[in-house]
C-alpha cells in the first residue's frame, strides 16, 4: 500500500514540469505575447524562457512569482496544483 502511494507521489511529482510549462504557454499565448517579451520581464534570454516553456530547465521560485505577479495569477494556478 505504501509503495503504491509512493509511486502515484513520484508520478504526480514528475507530471509538475509538464504541467507548469504548458501554463506559461497559454497565459502567454492567451496575452498575445512572444517568448522574447515575457523573457524581458523575467531578465533572462529568449532561449532559457523557451526551455521554461518546454520544460526542459526548472524554473526557479523567484522567476515562477514573477511570473504570477505579471500575469495576475496564483502561484497555484501557475504550476498546476488549481485552475484559476
Amino acid at each position: 500500500m505504501e509503495q503504491c502511494q509512493s509511486e502515484r507521489e513520484e508520478k504526480k511529482r514528475r507530471q509538475y514540469p509538464s504541467i507548469w510549462s504548458r501554463r506559461l504557454k497559454e497565459l502567454r499565448e492567451r496575452n498575445n505575447l512572444s517568448q522574447a517579451d515575457v523573457a524581458k520581464v523575467l531578465h533572462c534570454s529568449q532561449v532559457a524562457y523557451g526551455m521554461y516553456e518546454l520544460g526542459k530547465r526548472k524554473l526557479p521560485i523567484e522567476r515562477l512569482i514573477m511570473l504570477a505577479e505579471f500575469y495576475h495569477v496564483s502561484l497555484d494556478s501557475l504550476t498546476g496544483l488549481s485552475r484559476e
